[in-house]
């Protein structure tokens, strides 16, 4: 029995541990770089936006046409004359000098109408169409640069945190350096092998690599909050990333990147202000349409009723089928200012256009001379670091041995991490302005 109750407890804990264990590893994101931007783009509050605009824009374009299509309308009305409108009219009948006086009309009027109307011919219509469909399309462009943005946005993010978090193994791993070397310099002072100054000395630079190692923790976290911000996920959400810096250095192919052709008019905001150039032609034709005429079918029936007693109201059926056109004359100048006004948008839109060409084909050179400066600066930095980490371990050596002072020592450590923080910073760079470039090639 009590064998029994034992299995029974041991089953239960087990239960209530993976219970628990898998509510936390729900509440944690393990992300590889594409997983973190494609569930940016699905969550991301922009691009929601964007999305949401879309949509808009489909019942614009719905809205629009259906002012072209068929209206039907009814209306009914019931009216109790409390007291008729008297008319003096002169006495045919006998004195044509006197008045007399006469009531006309009903007690009670009543009405029923339908009527059904269409527009046959509207130029502005034709051309708000056309506007709508135009604005759709851009709108759907602008979801495409909107999550263009976001991947490029995450990338940067999740490069700084990987970046990051190796500024703080190094930091580590020499503070654990140092703090081997501290003990062994107190070592080699109790037995009068070093002074007093290169204990104090150890330690400073113990102490300094500490609060290093601090801020560059806070800024991780920073970074981990610029990260859930892309995300569009709460604060308290832990993310774990899987991609590794080696992983993404060993992608890079500046050859490849370097011999890709370039076209400016793919480019996503190159597309956008050639849209609103569309636009503004589209503008002004919808103004030029203003002078145009307007034809209208109207179908029209109705049903009226009278009488001095609501149960002998006699009831008169009437229809009527109307064509009406409106021609606009003078409008004392309006619609020409409104197309001179349109004409000049138009001219700025197409000289938009043009300097967003000339600043991409310029961007474009930028971009592929910075990529290889960066590479050759990489390369540089990285040998950098090999050279000091040699130089730094041949001079704590020589100062275990008593053949280099404490104040060496610490030059050479601060060379070292001066390297490795060039080192850092050139790999950001280098991933910064591959990023940039591959969003300039629509590579993303």
């Amino acid at each position: 029995m009590k064998r029994k109750y034992l299995i029974t407890s041991l089953v239960a804990f087990a239960v209530s541990w993976a219970t628990v264990s898998g509510q936390e590893a729900g509440n944690e994101m393990v992300l590889s770089l594409g997983e973190a931007q494609e569930y940016a783009i699905q969550h991301n509050k922009m691009a929601i936006s964007a999305r949401l605009d879309v949509e808009a824009s489909k019942m614009a374009f719905w809205q629009t046409v259906s002012a072209g299509l068929p209206q039907v309308s009814s209306s009914a009305g019931f009216t109790d004359n409390l007291k008729q409108m008297v008319f003096l009219i002169p006495d045919f009948f006998g004195n044509p000098d006197e008045k007399i006086e006469i009531t006309m009309g009903s007690q009670y009027n009543a009405s029923v109408a339908l009527q059904a109307s269409m527009l046959l011919f509207n130029a502005p219509y034709l051309v708000g169409i056309e506007t709508t469909k135009l604005a759709k399309k851009l709108a759907e462009t602008n979801v495409n640069s909107t999550e263009l943005d976001i991947r490029e946005s995450v990338a940067s993010v999740y490069y700084l945190i990987l970046v990051s978090e190796e500024s703080l193994r190094i930091l580590e791993s020499n503070l654990a350096n140092l703090r081997e070397t501290l003990k062994s310099t107190q070592t080699m002072f109790n037995v009068g092998m070093a002074e007093s100054t290169d204990v104090d000395q150890m330690v400073s630079n113990v102490n300094m690599v500490e609060n290093s190692r601090s801020s560059l923790g806070r800024t991780i976290e920073l970074n981990y909050n610029m990260l859930r911000f892309q995300l569009g996920v709460p604060s308290d959400t832990r993310i774990r990333l899987t991609g590794t810096l080696e992983d993404f250095t060993k992608e890079i192919n500046v050859e490849a990147l370097l011999s890709q052709e370039f076209d400016y008019t793919n480019n996503l905001n190159y597309k956008l202000v050639e849209g609103q150039e569309q636009l503004s032609a589209l503008s002004l034709k919808a103004q030029k349409a203003q002078v145009l005429p307007t034809l209208a079918g109207v179908i029209s029936t109705t049903k009226t009723g009278m009488g001095d007693e609501v149960s002998k109201i006699n009831w008169y059926n009437s229809s009527l089928v109307a064509l009406q056109m409106s021609i606009p004359i003078i409008a004392s100048g309006q619609r020409y200012a409104a197309i001179k006004k349109a004409k000049f948008n138009l001219e700025k839109a197409k000289n938009t256009k043009e300097m967003v060409s000339d600043q991409l084909k310029i961007q474009e050179k930028q971009l592929r001379y910075n990529l290889v400066n960066a590479n050759l600066q990489y390369k540089s930095q990285k040998e950098n670091v090999e050279v000091s980490q040699r130089v730094y371990a041949s001079m704590e050596n020589k100062f275990r041995q008593g053949m280099a002072s404490s104040l060496e020592l610490t030059q050479a450590n601060s060379q070292y991490l001066q390297a490795e923080s060039n080192y850092v910073s050139a790999l950001m760079n280098l991933l910064q302005t591959k990023l940039a470039l591959d969003k300039l090639l629509n590579n993303m």
